[in-house]
């Protein structure tokens, strides 16, 4: 029995070692499901339906969007994590599921440092501060004026205390002191409604749900919150301009649940870059909202997440804000 076990043992270490290519080539070998924590239809929905079909054709495999929105995220993280990591399974992530939320809740049911390893990164999110195409706010700077002339009175729309948005709006009321009334919404297109409803001021939201609207000239964006211009928005200043190191941007990440196969996680990797690099499907994932900026090796996306946490923890130390 033992030396049939040590057998087997050396055959299944030989194949590992000596024929990665082989394992590589054997996936997949039967659907490929990537999870979301949004809903369809969403910017992040619309970059990860985007890339799975042409996943499907190169791959010869069905990839299965499955969209589990719901608790800020925390319905498909936790859903992803519990998912076979057998390579069939991965986790098309945002920010608030991998980096953000450990720091904001207390007992998530997922742990993103255990339950995950890096597979790709996929393109950066601006979020932005905008308002209705007929508001008479003009600029960041009329927006900050109008709060300060009338503290708590100015509404800015986001989602929600303990999320991306919601996070935006404190730390730029907090660096701006511009006092304005943060309201939450159950999500961003609610949010949006009441904005083009007049039933708030300003919102903070994400470049990749809003950008039709705005393009449609329905909303219209006074800044974005990255460090610099974002392509396709030159117009619009970056908050940067005015707050010197302000750079909240989100992204979009594919992770696996823990124990997935390094072959399914090299090759997913490698054939996410190379779609990536096609510059068709760059402007499309710009069209959406998102921006591809370079591609990263598996390592070099665990760092990236390390980065990122280290950098959220200063920034809600910043705001004083403990998991709840």
């Amino acid at each position: 029995m033992q030396r049939r076990h040590f057998n087997a043992g050396l055959a299944a270490a030989v194949l590992g070692a000596g024929a990665p290519g082989l394992r590589a080539q054997a996936w997949p070998d039967k659907p490929v499901k990537w999870v979301l924590s949004q809903p369809p239809g969403s910017g992040p929905d619309n970059v990860a339906r985007l890339l799975s079909d042409r996943l499907a054709k190169s791959w010869g495999q069905p990839v299965i969007i499955e969209n589990k929105p719901g608790g800020q995220n925390v319905v498909g993280a936790q859903a992803a994590a519990r998912a076979p990591a057998d390579g069939s399974s991965f986790y098309f992530a945002t920010t608030a599921a991998l980096v953000t939320n450990p720091l904001l809740f207390k007992n998530l049911p997922y742990d993103p440092a255990k339950d995950f390893v890096p597979v790709a990164f996929i393109a950066r999110s601006p979020f932005a501060v905008l308002v209705r195409a007929e508001s008479p706010v003009q600029s960041i700077d009329d927006l900050v004026a109008r709060s300060k002339a009338a503290p708590g009175v100015f509404t800015l729309g986001n989602e929600g205390p303990r999320t991306f948005s919601g996070m935006i709006a404190r730390l730029f009321n907090a660096r701006t002191q511009a006092g304005a009334n943060l309201v939450p919404y159950a999500n961003v297109g609610v949010g949006t409604q009441d904005l083009m409803g007049g039933h708030v001021d300003a919102m903070v939201a994400d470049l990749a749900s809003t950008a039709r609207l705005a393009r449609d000239g329905r909303l219209r964006v006074l800044a974005t919150t990255a460090a610099r211009r974002v392509a396709g928005w030159d117009a619009v200043p970056a908050l940067a301009e005015k707050l010197p190191g302000f750079d909240m941007v989100g992204w979009f990440a594919v992770v696996a649940p823990a124990g997935t196969p390094a072959a399914a996680i090299e090759r997913c990797n490698r054939d996410i870059n190379a779609l990536l690099q096609d510059k068709e499907v760059a402007e499309r994932i710009a069209a959406i909202g998102p921006l591809v900026d370079g591609s990263m090796g598996v390592a070099q996306v665990g760092a990236f997440l390390r980065t990122e946490n280290t950098r959220w923890t200063d920034i809600t130390k910043e705001l004083g804000v403990l998991p709840e």
